[in-house]
């Protein structure tokens, strides 16, 4: 093998685009034309993809960073002598992004004037693709349009892209319709023209000679049927919805409105799993949980609009943009609020003689000259390992039709790190193999990483359960919201020295308040309770956790 630069290929006239998701890993084995990471500018977003099959050994940019091309994406420990030409960059929503766009315009209108003031508008040159697919139609017939307005998407295997009108006036006639195969050329509307002159025929802007398409995953959601509560496609809100076309086109095989989808990717971007979320909550009957309400609530119901009022007729106003933590975790929080019914159970466990134990290992570590630093947090994650052994339930997670646990045989814990852009979630990997004093020193490191921003999207996958401590601040209780698609979150408040009954008399014992969140679908109020007391009794007793 020899390693191989793998870079930006020609990305047509964007000179410079964004960072916005990285597909691939460290280790990951790859194929040619294998998506790498996905690039946006203001007017589309396209997936850089690999020019050569291998294994990947480096990767050069991160979420956020500014690529031309040429740019060095990754390192490829390449197989086999014989590489394929570097193929160029897929456009995956050149439609979606007109969201963002001040003027979408993949490509040039073209028309033919035909008599009575009646214009033909026809297919502009489209690039390499000889034929493509009707898959939206943005205007009916009747509608007053503008000149480069947009009139129907498009979209082959490789991208999506809008058809814009080439004169304004009202739509006489559509000569398409969805499902249709057009071409270069083709007829797709007839507009009575109001005036102006028409758009010159230009081949399309955005970039389209692109031979790696964005495979779609196996569809594992179940198939829709008529029965099924999912909206038919709306064409002019699905048109404003932010995903891959790949992704969009799963979204059709299964008569879903991309238009009440929460998307959870970058940018609130449309990901595969969130349609099948929504395909899921449509069978239980329960679509409109993760739909976007009328006003913008996101549960779906008939609710009032979102109050929207000049503030600053009260008194002097800043407007402060959300950190781009929030943005990505807000629809998160939002969703898991929405869609799992919480219960909290509060507890308290006396760590009087944990505490004691705590400061007397660190007094002994820093005669020894080590770096190690226990903290009470640590403490927890290896009690909560011991509780979720003897409750597995909560080391569980639904399947995708909310039929079955699937009982995690690993206990991945991942707690909140307080961070200046907000909050993230490190992952402990492997916690029941790790030492209390092993686990406090990852935890420094991640910790540390987090708050520089160096975290790696790897640090904070694949946690069976989750902790959220508080106790540096203050506080007696809270409800943690759970961090789907786990079933329950510990939350941990300021611990208080009080005065308890020992049965002789009152003793003054330190008590660190727990609220434990748990997903009632799994777990009942019962089985609450007991794994609350129990992580108490380990806590109050660390010897317990060895029975």
């Amino acid at each position: 093998m020899s390693q191989i630069e793998v870079k930006v290929p020609d990305i047509g006239d964007f000179k410079e685009v964004e960072v916005i998701e990285v597909l691939v890993k460290v280790g990951d084995t790859i194929k040619v034309e294998q998506s790498l990471l996905t690039v946006e500018s203001d007017k589309a977003s396209m997936e850089i993809p690999s020019s050569h099959a291998g294994v990947v050994k480096e990767i050069r940019v991160k979420i956020g960073d500014k690529v031309a091309e040429g740019s060095v994406v990754v390192i490829v420990d390449a197989e086999g002598a014989g590489a394929a030409p570097a193929p160029a960059a897929t456009p995956v929503a050149a439609a979606a992004a007109a969201a963002t766009a001040s003027a979408p315009a993949p490509a040039a209108p073209a028309a033919a004037a035909v008599s009575g003031g009646l214009q033909n508008i026809l297919v502009p040159d489209i690039g390499d693709f000889a034929e493509v697919e009707v898959i939206e139609l943005l205007v009916k017939v009747g509608d007053t349009v503008k000149v480069e307005q947009s009139l129907l998407t498009v979209e082959s295997d490789k991208a999506s892209m809008e058809i814009p009108s080439s004169h304004a006036g009202v739509i006489k006639e559509l000569k398409v319709k969805i499902g249709d195969k057009v071409a270069k050329g083709s007829l797709v509307a007839v507009v009575e023209a109001t005036g102006g002159a028409a758009a010159p025929a230009a081949p399309a802007s955005a970039p389209a000679a692109a031979p790696a398409p964005a495979q779609a995953p196996a569809a594992t959601a179940p198939a829709a049927t008529p029965a099924m509560a999912v909206a038919a496609v709306t064409p002019s809100a699905a048109n404003k919805s932010h995903a891959s076309p790949s992704v969009r086109k799963y979204g059709r095989e299964l008569g879903v409105d991309l238009a009440r989808v929460v998307g959870t990717g970058p940018k609130n971007r449309i990901l595969q799993e969130d349609i099948q979320k929504y395909v899921k909550a449509a069978l239980a009957g329960g679509a409109a949980a993760s739909a976007p309400a009328k006003g913008g609530s996101g549960v779906g119901l008939d609710l009032l609009p979102w109050p929207s009022l000049d503030f600053s007729k009260f008194g002097p106003t800043e407007l402060l943009p959300l950190s781009r933590i929030k943005k990505i975790s807000g629809p998160n929080l939002h969703r898991n609020w929405v869609m799992i019914p919480h219960v909290t159970q509060f507890d308290e466990a006396d760590v009087t003689e944990l505490e004691e134990f705590r400061k007397t290992s660190n007094d002994a570590y820093a005669k020894a000259k080590s770096p190690v630093k226990l903290t009470m947090l640590a403490f927890v994650i290896k009690a909560s390992v011991s509780a979720l052994k003897k409750f597995p339930a909560f080391n569980s997670s639904l399947d995708a039709n909310g039929e079955n646990l699937i009982l995690k045989q690993y206990y991945n814990i991942g707690f909140a790190a307080d961070t200046p852009n907000g909050l993230v979630v490190p992952v402990i990997k492997n916690a029941d193999q790790k030492t209390i004093g092993q686990i406090a020193t990852e935890m420094g490191e991640l910790s540390a990483q987090a708050r520089d921003g160096k975290l790696k999207p790897a640090d904070m996958q694949g946690a069976t359960f989750t902790i959220s401590s508080l106790g540096g601040i203050g506080g007696t209780a809270f409800t943690p919201i759970i961090n789907a698609p786990e079933v329950a979150i510990l939350g941990l408040s300021k611990s208080i020295i009080k005065p308890v009954w020992d049965g002789k008399q009152f003793a003054p014992r330190l008590m660190l308040p727990t609220s434990l969140s748990y997903d009632h679908r799994v777990v009942d109020g019962a089985m609450g309770a007991r794994f609350s007391a129990y992580l108490a009794e380990v806590l109050g007793d660390l010897r317990k956790s060895l029975l």
